[in-house]
């Protein structure tokens, strides 16, 4: 290949590249605006579980593939924090670097995907009524609460809680890795800091995670690390109810080439035929 046909190729790849980073970050095909908080309502029938997760504490579980996982966050608490398996598999889990990196965007939101270290889709955001949420910093630790509080008086802390939480499953420290954080409005400044966003958040905040695989979900009712220390938390809801899968023309599938791919990785999983 001679110099010129080097910057050819070179110059194609870098107009595919900057066309799949447009796609991606939503330049191309815009995700709908945050969902109203009095929108979305779930029917009764539907409903199989209802929970409270006291401010501090955890919740664990299976959530089965085609049902939806909805966080209420009624009083604003400042952050909860996710983690998930895959149910059959436990060797497969969330991986937070390549749901930021294969959907070129950290600010996750309605229509997008969490991804698992294996390619495919454990949950899509399906409503989202919040939009200010960090996929970047994870969740607490001793040594955060320590940093913010003192070391005086004990709190619990998100890899505390995912610790026991995944001790309920045969799991232990080793199957657990960064997690996507809720109702967590960070940002970066100027200096490429990141900050929290004081006032973003508001009573009536909810995330609906549709599961695309048979799940265990873990989650931590703990405020972020960078969540004001003055910023009261407060219990949560959580409420597992039936919903239909992704179709075709599903808006999480759609949003990028990379979801579609993740969603056709799941179908040759379940032995499906993927999506036309």
């Amino acid at each position: 290949m001679n110099e010129s046909e080097t910057a050819a190729t070179i110059a194609a790849n870098r107009r595919r590249y900057e066309e799949l980073k447009a796609t991606g970050q939503g330049k191309d095909l815009p995700l709908p605006p945050p969902t109203a908080r009095d929108a979305a309502p779930i029917a009764g029938v539907d409903v199989r579980l209802r929970d409270t997760i006291p401010s501090g504490w955890y919740w664990t579980g299976h959530i089965a593939r085609g049902e939806t996982l909805r966080l209420l966050n009624s009083a604003a608490t400042p952050g909860v924090s996710f983690f998930a398996w895959n149910a059959d598999d436990h060797s497969e889990r969330y991986n937070a670097g390549d749901t930021v990196k294969v959907q070129w965007t950290a600010a996750l939101g309605k229509g997008r995907v969490l991804f698992s270290d294996m390619g495919r889709v454990l949950a899509s955001i399906t409503e989202d009524s919040c939009a200010a949420h960090d996929a970047l910093l994870g969740g607490s630790t001793a040594a955060s609460n320590a940093e913010k509080h003192g070391t005086a008086r004990h709190r619990r802390n998100t890899q505390e809680n995912f610790v026991l939480a995944a001790g309920k499953h045969g799991l232990s420290r080793r199957d657990i890795a960064p997690c996507m954080t809720f109702f967590a409005p960070v940002a970066t400044d100027t200096d490429g800091r990141f900050v929290w966003r004081d006032g973003q958040l508001q009573p009536g905040d909810f995330v609906d995670l549709r599961a695309e695989m048979n799940l265990i979900v873990a989650i931590s009712n703990c405020p972020h690390p960078l969540a004001p220390s003055t910023t009261p938390a407060h219990a949560i809801e959580l409420i597992v109810h039936r919903t239909a899968e992704a179709g075709a023309d599903d808006l999480c599938r759609n949003a990028t080439a990379e979801a579609r791919r993740g969603f056709d990785n799941n179908a040759r999983y379940f032995g499906e035929s993927p999506a036309a």
